[in-house]
């Protein structure tokens, strides 16, 4: 590779670096997701999208206005190839407080899924219910995932394909105890974007379908229309993204949010034209 060439390779990282790092503040601030005092662990899970939140989170935390704490948790579930030893060297390497909770879920999984059937929605439930009890014994009130914008369309399509309902990944979530709050930084970061930047910066990542199930065909379905979208009508996933921002109750039919009898806002105390 050339001089020139490595400095234009240089450039793209720096300009995509600092593009990922101003979507994270901005969703960060639109949403309210980190207060000054905060303790926020870092779900870690060895892919591309929570790397990049740590490192992401790593800037922010020296820049912002406010004062927060971050630790990185990593759910060891006893997958075989994960690459652990990897995982905590690159942590250790970073400075930041890290854990690495042991828990052999995936022998459980075996046990109750039958061969050939999916596992993801099992793991994702046991893995999520390890993160909110660890979150608790380390005093941590915010718990990061590295979902992306991606991630919450995918599911939207999911839900209106395959579920019948209008229903996504928010950017903010408590959970049903109360006791914990979920946040998702990288809401307003294209999945490409976290792929690039794990590419330029090497990190050790956990390989793709090291469990052996794969991903679930139907999201597998919704990756690829979300990819056909990309590559024939640009700007088509922003728009859809930003439909979950501008939502007009009364030109949809859920009686729970609009009163069709009084024509209003379901809790409001006058009726208003929309």
């Amino acid at each position: 590779m050339t001089l020139s060439a490595r400095n234009q390779l240089s450039f793209s990282q720096r300009k995509l670096e600092k593009r990922v790092i101003r979507l994270t503040a901005q969703a960060i601030t639109d949403f309210n997701m980190i207060e000054d005092g905060d303790r926020v662990m870092v779900a870690m899970s060895g892919g591309k999208d929570s790397y990049v939140l740590l490192d992401t989170l790593r800037v922010l935390q020296q820049r912002a206005p406010i004062r927060f704490e971050i630790e990185a948790v990593n759910v060891d579930q006893h997958i075989p190839a994960f690459p652990r030893e990897a995982l905590a060297a690159w942590l250790e390497s970073t400075g930041v407080p890290y854990h690495i909770e042991d828990q052999d879920t995936y022998s459980i999984i075996q046990r109750l899924i039958p061969e050939g059937k999916n596992v993801c929605s099992l793991c994702a439930r046991l893995r999520r219910g390890i993160l909110y009890r660890v979150a608790q014994e380390r005093g941590c009130n915010k718990i990061a995932l590295g979902h992306h914008m991606d991630d919450i369309v995918g599911t939207l399509l999911l839900n209106l394909f395959y579920g019948g309902r209008m229903k996504a990944m928010p950017p903010v979530l408590r959970s049903d105890d109360g006791k914990n709050i979920v946040i998702r930084p990288l809401a307003y970061v294209r999945e490409y974007e976290t792929e690039k930047l794990a590419k330029a910066r090497a990190y050790p990542l956990a390989g793709k379908g090291i469990c052996g199930a794969g991903e679930n065909l139907k999201r597998q379905e919704v990756k690829e229309l979300i990819r056909s979208w990309d590559r024939e009508f640009p700007g088509r996933v922003y728009n859809v993204f930003m439909s979950m921002q501008r939502v007009s109750p009364s030109h949809l039919m859920d009686r729970r949010l609009y009163d069709f009898d009084a024509l209003a806002p379901v809790g409001a105390d006058d009726a208003s034209d929309e």
